[in-house]
């Protein structure tokens, strides 16, 4: 990711090639700087890629902006931006999104969003199953994922190429590339539509995360998986093949007997690295979440 936002406000900066800050211009901004969209209301969730954009409102209204070279993933037409490299400088209403979206992700050349009820609407590049349809036919027109129809998801997140989705009572599913073995079905053949993740059957996961060709899942227990690209040491196991098809639990270096082991609560994923947030002290984690936004 070479461009950062911040959420309320609409706050970028980073590198503006292709339209990705936002600001109507294409060179690098130092400081954070307003996002102006046309939006009413506050900006609640935001998601980034390589060089496109999605702000969600607290209405559910969906805005994308940045580069789209004719593949769709802006799910504003058939064609590219006006701008360099069919980019598109300034947020622009996803109008083919029929119902207010409750969440987005941007994937690599793909955006995806997850509506209140449950379901999966996808759009964008599709040349490896990453819409999730079966096909390798790339739509810029946002469409429900047809065999997620009856089942309700609470959480997505996309890789580079591939996604993952967290159903209610806790399942994960993935599609798309699996070339460096990212949606854990112990091969690397591509996926077309969403499937189970086997190895997690029996875990209830609460938190999935997707980096560019790696997958993390947490359990409610606080246990924390990765698989997928491990060249980098990025799922951070030592040992590993540079291809981890299967997830595998992340061991920590050093447990504290007063304190307790380490609670994992969520987990990001980059390129080529990775972070999780844990809690230490068993006792409290009841009342973490209140804890975590108390201010002095």
């Amino acid at each position: 990711m070479s461009h950062i936002t911040a959420q309320l406000a609409g706050v970028c900066r980073g590198y503006g090639g292709f339209g990705a800050l936002g600001h109507s211009v294409y060179h690098r901004e130092l400081l954070p700087r307003v996002v102006n969209g046309s939006w009413k209301g506050r900006i609640s969730h935001l998601a980034t890629s390589g060089a496109h954009t999605a702000a969600l409102t607290d209405s559910g209204e969906l805005y994308t902006w940045g580069r789209d070279e004719g593949d769709g993933r802006l799910g504003l037409g058939s064609g590219g931006g006006p701008g360099e490299g069919g980019s598109l400088g300034t947020p622009s209403k996803v109008n083919a999104l029929p119902v207010p979206a409750a969440a987005v992700s941007c994937g690599g050349f793909f955006t995806m969003a997850l509506t209140s009820d449950g379901q999966v609407w996808s759009w964008g590049a599709n040349s490896n199953f990453e819409l999730g349809r079966g096909d390798r036919t790339s739509d810029w027109k946002p469409r429900l994922i047809p065999s997620l129809n009856d089942v309700r998801i609470i959480q997505i997140a996309c890789g580079g190429y591939h996604s993952l989705a967290l159903t209610d009572n806790g399942k994960v599913l993935s599609w798309g590339h699996g070339g460096h073995g990212q949606l854990g079905h112990h091969s690397i053949q591509n996926q077309g539509v969403p499937l189970v993740i086997e190895a997690l059957a029996q875990e209830n996961i609460v938190f999935i995360a997707c980096g560019g060709s790696s997958s993390a899942a947490v359990t409610d227990t606080g246990k924390l998986f990765m698989w997928g690209n491990a060249r980098d040491c990025q799922l951070g196991v030592p040992g590993l093949p540079d291809v981890q098809p299967f997830p595998i639990e992340v061991k920590f270096l050093m447990e504290d007997e007063e304190l307790g082991p380490h609670h994992v609560i969520s987990v990001a994923v980059g390129a080529s690295h990775g972070m999780c947030l844990v809690a230490r002290q068993c006792q409290l984690l009841e009342d973490l979440p209140s804890r975590l936004y108390q201010t002095p």
